[in-house]
């Protein structure tokens, strides 16, 4: 890792080097195993298109995504600008940058930030089409975490995960008092992800989704 620029990280890659650092590194790193597509990917993405043009320009949701209809139309009754898949940066300072800045630290892409500028308040929208279960807070924790740099007179952050297909919604809300909590709480986990970077060290990680890895090579995998 270079002396001069900072690592960059997001909530997805932060995840994956925690969950296991040698699949992390030889996927996100070495990139020996390119992303593929498949069908539960793919209907992701078009649920997300379709969402991001209805706010963007008014575009009819198409009617295989009917179910979604009364959910994004209830978000566009929320008072404040509206920001479908809104990409923002954050520098080490913590300070407010473009997503692919070259001294950009941690990003993320938000699916619809609404900002109510009068009230001092903002909503941040995640579509997920999986199942209800398990929600991952942490994303919205750093998604919050970035508005309050991008939008730095905005006191207070309410956040959801919405399941469209489930009808299901897990929420929370953070004020501007919480963010050194939350980023110092960033700043030690990130601190593993850089000595991993500066020690070239990716130790694995035994784990029950061994199994369905890409990484044939690791002494976990059972078809290793």
């Amino acid at each position: 890792m270079s002396e001069t620029k900072p690592i960059k990280w997001s909530h997805s890659g932060l995840k994956d080097y925690e969950g296991c650092a040698r699949r992390f590194h030889e996927v996100k790193v070495l990139k020996n195993y390119p992303f593929q597509e498949t069908v539960h990917t793919k209907y992701g993405k078009e649920v997300h298109e379709a969402a991001e043009l209805f706010v963007k320009d008014g575009t009819p949701i198409p009617e295989k995504f009917a179910f979604m209809r009364p959910i994004v139309e209830k978000l566009m009754d929320i008072k404040g600008r509206k920001f479908p898949e809104y990409e923002m940066g954050v520098r080490e300072d913590l300070s407010a940058c473009g997503f692919s800045d070259d001294d950009v630290w941690a990003r993320g892409i938000a699916d619809l930030i609404i900002v109510d500028d009068d009230g001092l308040k903002a909503w941040i929208v995640d579509y997920k089409t999986g199942n209800d279960k398990y929600p991952d807070r942490d994303q919205l924790i750093l998604m919050s975490l970035m508005v309050f740099a991008h939008f730095p007179h905005i006191r207070q952050v309410n956040s959801a995960l919405l399941f469209v297909v489930k009808n299901s919604m897990v929420s929370q809300v953070m004020t501007v008092e919480e963010k050194e909590f939350h980023w110092w709480r960033y700043r030690e986990r990130v601190a593993k992800l850089a000595a991993s970077y500066d020690n070239d060290v990716w130790n694995p990680t035994s784990t029950p989704l061994c199994g369905w890895c890409q990484v044939k090579t690791c002494e976990f995998n059972p078809k290793h």
